[in-house]
């Protein structure tokens, strides 16, 4: 878990200046900071947005009676993307917005589907249920 950590927190943010500097380097750094500054605006718009049409569906099938489990993964994977534009920097963007983008998002949701199964099946989910 702690590699992991380490991961997440110290060598995506070194790999994503390194990128930025690159990039500045080689476009200027106005038109680079422009493009951080764009994708954080289109992103967060783009999150708005499907994360509205995400909440209508999801109340749709809770109106119908119908269990919503792929719009509550899909409402996760909205708010994963939508957290990864926040943080400035071209990978992180990258995959935030194929979270974002629904054919991305559909293609990303089938893979999470079959690991989740798979942790399930090989019983690496241990959970607790209280019922009061």
């Amino acid at each position: 878990m702690f590699s992991k950590l380490v991961i997440l927190f110290v060598v995506v943010p070194i790999i994503e200046l390194a990128l930025l500097i690159e990039i500045g380097q080689y476009i200027g750094v106005w038109p680079t900071l422009t493009i951080v500054i764009l994708t954080g605006i289109a992103g967060a718009w783009l999150a708005r947005l499907q994360g509205f049409m995400v909440l209508r569906t999801l109340q749709a099938e809770l109106s119908q009676g119908i269990l919503p489990a792929e719009s509550i993964l899909d409402g996760f994977l909205v708010l994963a993307g939508a957290l990864l534009l926040l943080t400035p920097g071209i990978l992180t963007d990258a995959l935030g917005f194929a979270l974002l983008i629904p054919l991305s998002r559909n293609v990303i949701k089938q893979y999470l589907k079959k690991w989740l199964k798979s942790k399930i099946d090989a019983g690496d989910f241990n959970s607790q249920y209280y019922i009061r």
